[in-house]
């Protein structure tokens, strides 16, 4: 008994085996079974998801913020990729379409060429237009072809549709060539004027085309026989009477014809079959005579 008041006197081995004492009685506790948590583990789980929580909500913002700028360059990369790509379909697209516009005017200046080369056995030398004055007393156009090129003045000029003019100055490299709508029988500079006739009535219809009404923007073809056939709807044709202009070359329709001074002959207004406009590609017209 003395003994065991002496080890109980030792305080260190007392708080040593109270402590053990208490384990056990937890450990029993804890392993027993129990519908509910007792008040020291709800006060440690309740602390530990405290601190987490305090934890976890800044860095997780912080990770989601560096995430979302992340993200953000990437959508900025590509938009810029988007911005590359659609600027570059916009470019091929309008080139395509230019390259399609151009195919189909030469494709109808194949066809054309063909047919008169066809018949009439010319050839036809393509042209840029270099300039385009459009001056009531200068109206006209410079090309790309010039002496170098075999081109000499009065040749004849078309487009796709019909006659645009003739060769007026000649240079090594280009060619100034005179509009059809700068034709006036009364100015001596004026290109002379062409011997027509009219498709289907050819050992018929006869006149000459001397001038451009700049009012009503229609050719005036004059010196018509009374008893001449031409109708309305008529397309006229060059006759080549007369050796400067070829024969066949397509001026334009009919869309009116009346009696001219003194009832001996008729006028027929004629609307151009080459519609004066800003024309980029243009055929000069090389007869065999000329290609000698």
């Amino acid at each position: 008994m003395l003994k065991l008041f002496k080890l109980l006197s030792n305080k260190r081995l007392f708080i040593l085996l109270i402590t053990l004492v208490l384990f056990i009685v937890v450990m029993g506790f804890s392993l027993g079974t129990r519908k509910s948590l007792s008040w020291p583990e709800n006060f440690v789980r309740d602390t530990t998801g405290f601190v987490q929580n305090v934890f976890y909500k800044p860095a997780g913002f912080i990770a989601g913020f560096f995430e979302d700028i992340g993200n953000l360059k990437g959508l900025a990369e590509e938009n810029e990729r988007l911005k590359i790509t659609v600027a570059q379909y916009t470019r091929e697209k309008a080139e395509y379409n230019a390259i399609a516009a151009d195919n189909e005017k030469y494709k109808r200046l194949w066809h054309l060429t063909q047919a008169q080369r066809n018949k009439y056995n010319y050839e036809y030398h393509y042209a840029q237009v270099v300039s385009l004055t459009t001056e009531p007393s200068n109206n006209s156009l410079v090309i790309d072809l010039g002496a170098r090129d075999g081109v000499k003045p009065n040749m004849s000029v078309i487009s796709e549709k019909g006659m645009v003019g003739i060769i007026s100055k000649v240079s090594n490299f280009t060619s100034t060539v005179k509009l059809l709508t700068m034709m006036d029988s009364s100015d001596p500079n004026s290109q002379p004027p062409i011997a027509a006739t009219a498709i289907g009535k050819i050992d018929q219809t006869f006149g000459m085309v001397e001038r451009y009404d700049q009012q009503t923007g229609r050719l005036i073809m004059t010196r018509i026989d009374e008893k001449d056939p031409i109708a309305k709807y008529d397309t006229v044709i060059t006759s080549g009477l007369g050796g400067l202009y070829p024969r066949g070359l397509t001026i334009g329709t009919v869309e009116s014809v009346a009696d001219g001074e003194f009832g001996l002959t008729k006028t027929a207004v004629i609307k151009p079959a080459a519609e004066f406009e800003d024309w980029k590609n243009l055929l000069v017209v090389f007869t065999p005579q000329e290609e000698q």
